[in-house]
C-alpha cells in the first residue's frame, strides 16, 4: 500500500528558490572575474556588465606572466600550502590518534589547554611569533611559512573526534599479531581516519593558500611573496599608471584553480568527514 506524500509543493517551491538564489549569489562572481579576465579595463567597468568583449582575447594573461613574477607567486604558494597541508595532516593525526587511545599522565589536562588555546586570536599571537622567527634567523625563509603552522589545536581536535571511532579491538588484535604502536596508527588508523584526513586537508589548504597577513610579514623581496600578497600588491606598483584590472582578473581566475581542483578531487571525502563529524558525540 502506497502511503501518501505529505511534502507541501509550495515549501518546495521555496526551497529550490532560496537554493538557487544561493547558488546564483555565489557563482556570479566567480563568472564575473572570469569573464572579465578576458576584457579590457575599460571593458570591464562597462555597463551592463554581461555584455561581451568586442574580442576575445588572452592578453591579460599574457600580461601578467611577461610583466610580474607571478609563476614564483604562484610556485611559492603551492610549496608552502602543499609541504603545510601534508604536514599537518601527519601531525594531527598523529596527535589525535595519541589523544583518542592511549593512556598517558596529564592527558586530560594537556588536550584542555590545546582545545582552549583554539580561543586565541590569531592577531594577539602575530607579534610574538613573528619575534620568535626573526631571533631564530626564519624570516624570509620557508620554515617560517611552514613550521608555525603543521600541528594547530583545530586539526587535532578534529582527528582526535575521528580516532574515538577506531575500534580498540582492532588496534588489540594488530599488537597481538606481533605490529608495533606505529605500524597500527599506519595500517588501521590512517585508512578509518580517511573522511576527516580530507576535510581537515581542504581546511588546512584553503587557510594556507588564502593566508595573506602572515606571508606579508614574514617574507621579503617579489620573487619570495605567495600569490595573496602578489596580487594584492599589484595595485600598489602600478602607482603613477592605470591599474592593471584586467591582470588581476586573469591572476584571480588563475589562482582559483588549485582550490576547486583540490575540492573536486577530495570532495567525497570530504562531504563524508564533514557527515560523519556532525554525528560523533
Amino acid at each position: 500500500m502506497r502511503r501518501k506524500s505529505h511534502v507541501n509543493p509550495l515549501s518546495v517551491i521555496l526551497l529550490h528558490i532560496v537554493v538557487i538564489s544561493g547558488a546564483l549569489i555565489t557563482v556570479t562572481p566567480l563568472l564575473w572575474m572570469v569573464y572579465s579576465s578576458f576584457k579590457s579595463t575599460s571593458e570591464i567597468f562597462r555597463y551592463p556588465p554581461w555584455l561581451p568583449p568586442e574580442t576575445w582575447s588572452l592578453a591579460n594573461y599574457a600580461s601578467l606572466l611577461d610583466g610580474w613574477y607571478f609563476e614564483d607567486w604562484y610556485l611559492n604558494s603551492v610549496l608552502y600550502s602543499g609541504a603545510q597541508t601534508l604536514l599537518t595532516l601527519f601531525f594531527c593525526s598523529l596527535a589525535g590518534f595519541a589523544f583518542a587511545k592511549y593512556t598517558f599522565r596529564g592527558k586530560n589536562i594537556l588536550f584542555a589547554l590545546l582545545v582552549s588555546s583554539t580561543l586565541i586570536p590569531f592577531q594577539l599571537i602575530l607579534i610574538p611569533l613573528f619575534i620568535q622567527m626573526s631571533q631564530i634567523g626564519w624570516v624570509n625563509t620557508p620554515y617560517a611559512m611552514v613550521v608555525p603552522w603543521v600541528a594547530p589545536a583545530f586539526g587535532i581536535f578534529l582527528m582526535r573526534q575521528f580516532a574515538l571511532s577506531i575500534p580498540t579491538e582492532l588496534l588489540e588484535a594488530a599488537r597481538l599479531d606481533g605490529a608495533g604502536e606505529f605500524r597500527s596508527y599506519l595500517q588501521i588508523a590512517l585508512p578509518i581516519l580517511r573522511p576527516g584526513l580530507a576535510a581537515l586537508g581542504i581546511y588546512t589548504f584553503l587557510s594556507a593558500w588564502n593566508s595573506y597577513l602572515w606571508p606579508l610579514m614574514v617574507l621579503r623581496g617579489e620573487t619570495s611573496m605567495t600569490l595573496t600578497v602578489g596580487v594584492a600588491g599589484m595595485e600598489a606598483q602600478a602607482a603613477g599608471s592605470a591599474t592593471p584590472f584586467g591582470e588581476i582578473m586573469a591572476a584571480a581566475t588563475l589562482m582559483s584553480i588549485p582550490v576547486i581542483a583540490v575540492f573536486v578531487f577530495v570532495q567525497r571525502y570530504f562531504i563524508a568527514g564533514l557527515t560523519a563529524g556532525a554525528v560523533k558525540a
